[in-house]
């Protein structure tokens, strides 16, 4: 029998996802360093890093990454943070992922497999040089 989440956790952990969404850098900072998770998960398996990078946060990625967040860890498609800024061209996410140590290769499809898909020249060099 599993357990009922407690509500008040369900709340913090939207108004978390949420901020993450709306890239307030300082404010997952702040969650993070108080205990929030810094690879926290929705139920579609999209973390934190996943949400501030699909959404153009740049800072809130590098934010997140400096407080151990998994640059790599993919969501229950198979999709990492690195391949989301790619197909949605957050070329300053790409870059904030590339120093957070994310990997081009992981993920389905990978973000080297998606810069190539959409013809993205200036990533799959960018790749190439890591």
């Amino acid at each position: 029998m599993s357990e009922t989440p407690d509500p008040e956790v369900v709340e913090l952990a939207s108004k978390v996802f949420d901020l993450a969404r709306a890239g307030d850098a300082e404010a997952l900072a702040a969650y993070v360093d108080a205990g929030v998770p810094a690879n926290l998960t929705n139920d579609k398996g999209d973390t934190l890093v996943m949400l501030a990078a699909y959404h153009g946060h740049a800072h809130a990625v590098t934010a997140l990454l400096e407080r151990g967040a998994d640059a790599d860890r993919a969501n229950d498609r198979g999709q990492t943070p690195l391949a989301g800024a790619v197909f949605k061209g957050e070329d300053a996410v790409v870059r904030a992922l590339l120093a957070g140590g994310a990997d081009p290769e992981a993920g389905t499809p990978s973000a080297l497999d998606t810069a190539r898909m959409f013809g993205k020249t200036e990533l799959l060099a960018l790749f190439e040089t890591r």
